[in-house]
């Protein structure tokens, strides 16, 4: 089984941890599969304005040096650690209500896309560049300073098609309406801070290799969670 973690932030992002210091922290703890997926935040409403501000965003003019980065460095993993490093991003919709609110990974993403563009706009733009698409954290979390991103759950029946996984679990909290509907799912740590590597993460039973990762979470066959504690 291969241990992975698809939801990872770095210093690109709002995370606390540069990208060289994620890939060694994972790859010193015998990860086989992670993805960085740093914010892409909506521009078009004051929330992500302000997240642009403080630089907490890849934007399309930052995204292929983004990418560059992710790549040099996918290599060193795979060199140094045999630990494979998908490129990702989280769009993030973010707003005052959190039933308008919505998070979406895009693993294995190619070329820029826009958290501005309406939903089946982006899936369908995911699925013309064969990447994965996993609807964040989409029910209420335990953390009292996270906002809860319920856009997608509250319209499951008409985005559900587009969707290859769902978190079932993220960090600490484990997100049982997912197993209830038998959504296909993963797990990840929405890594920012060192200590969110202890954490839930995913199992997969397949080869260690791009085609086979995506492969194994589309089909969902061969998955399972644990929670990591070292």
């Amino acid at each position: 089984m291969l241990l992975c973690d698809f939801h990872i932030h770095t210093t690109h992002s709002d995370g606390s941890v540069d990208l060289p210091r994620v890939i060694d922290l994972f790859g010193q703890a015998g990860f086989d599969v992670i993805a960085i997926t740093d914010h892409v935040v909506d521009g078009d409403n004051a929330i992500g304005k302000l997240g642009r501000f403080l630089r907490l965003s890849v934007t399309e003019k930052k995204f292929g040096d983004y990418m560059e980065r992710v790549r040099k460095e996918a290599q060193r993993a795979w060199d140094k650690y045999g630990m494979l490093v998908l490129p990702g991003v989280e769009i993030s919709k973010n707003y005052i209500s959190s039933d308008r609110s919505a998070h979406i990974l895009l693993l294995d993403l190619k070329r820029f896309v826009p958290a501005s563009w309406d939903y089946e706009r982006i899936f369908l733009e995911a699925k013309r560049q064969d990447a994965l698409v996993v609807a964040c954290h989409p029910h209420h979390q335990s953390d009292p300073t996270s906002k809860d991103t319920l856009f997608l759950w509250n319209n499951r029946e008409r985005y559900a098609r587009y969707i290859d996984a769902w978190e079932i679990a993220n960090r600490d909290d484990i997100f049982n309406v997912i197993s209830l509907k038998k959504y296909p799912y993963i797990a990840g740590s929405d890594f920012h801070k060192t200590r969110h590597l202890y954490s839930w993460k995913t199992l997969l039973d397949c080869e260690r290799n791009v085609k086979d990762v995506k492969r194994c979470i589309r089909d969902n066959r061969g998955v399972a969670i644990t929670l990591f504690r070292n």
